[in-house]
């Protein structure tokens, strides 16, 4: 009978173990994907800030506006540029 109750004991024990080795992995498993979940979020709001940002922004051109226009003056500077 006390043999019983002792391997009793030491299954109870090592399923106690096995169970709270289950839940230790299960938390750590969840700790590790909320980090992941945080830093991608902070990234996308960094991205999705910058985004507005530059839709917001008057300022901003997309190419120099006179960049096909020629200096009219070019001929006048070298005509009355008495030391060439």
């Amino acid at each position: 009978m006390d043999n019983r109750k002792n391997m009793f004991a030491v299954i109870a024990l090592a399923v106690l173990a096995a169970y709270g080795s289950y839940m230790y992995g299960v938390n750590a498993g969840k700790e590790q994907a909320r980090a992941e979940i945080k830093t991608a979020q902070a990234a996308l709001a960094e991205k999705a800030a910058e985004g507005a940002a530059k839709a917001a922004n008057p300022f901003q051109t997309g190419a120099n506006p006179l960049a096909g226009v020629v200096d009219p003056l070019t001929k006048a500077k070298k005509v009355l540029n008495p030391f060439e």
